[in-house]
């Protein structure tokens, strides 16, 4: 059971790496458009289509390809005053705090997960796009496939970090 949890750990960072490194070259692409976007308005006096729509488009794709990355680094923005006090004072109530955290944090990502399936497959069905026929158009589904993926990898994240405390607790190594 041991290496299995430690294989699938290792597996669930791998992807979750691989969804940072993704993001991060998004925003490499974004920046290259973006100056030529600019280059063009000033020297050529003719924009680039659709950069607005792709930068509305890609900030989404980008929180949600990287945030379970920062979660599994610890890089997540919150208050930890309260937990470092009690990991520091009272160890297991601060362990049952954090899991406490991360279960509520699960059912939050889960519900916003669960209430973007039916929007991915309306705009995946109809063809949704942004931008204006004739100019410019971008199909959204990419984005709200995006938040399925992150959303998904941040729970299991989540779990994840579960996992890993509570085998610390009872004596075992951390296994990732």
């Amino acid at each position: 059971m041991r290496l299995f949890l430690a294989g699938f750990l290792r597996g669930l960072d791998g992807i979750t790496q691989g969804l940072n490194v993704l993001g991060s070259v998004l925003i490499l692409l974004l920046m290259v458009l973006v100056g030529v976007d600019v280059a063009g308005r000033n020297l050529m006096g003719a924009p680039v289509a659709g950069v607005p729509e792709l930068v509305t488009l890609s900030i989404v794709a980008i929180v949600f390809l990287q945030i379970p990355q920062a979660l599994r680094s610890g890089r997540l923005t919150r208050s930890d005053a309260l937990p470092l006090w009690l990991a520091r004072t009272r160890p297991a109530l601060g362990r049952w705090l954090e899991t406490l955290f991360d279960l509520i944090s699960m059912a939050v990502v889960w519900v916003i997960v669960a209430t973007t399936w039916p929007i991915f497959t309306r705009a995946w069905e109809r063809g949704e796009f942004i931008g204006a026929m004739g100019d410019f158009t971008a199909p959204t589904w990419p984005v709200k496939l995006t938040i399925l993926v992150g959303g998904t990898m941040l729970t299991l994240q989540f779990a994840a970090r579960i996992l890993r405390r509570w085998l610390d607790l009872a004596g075992t190594k951390e296994v990732a």
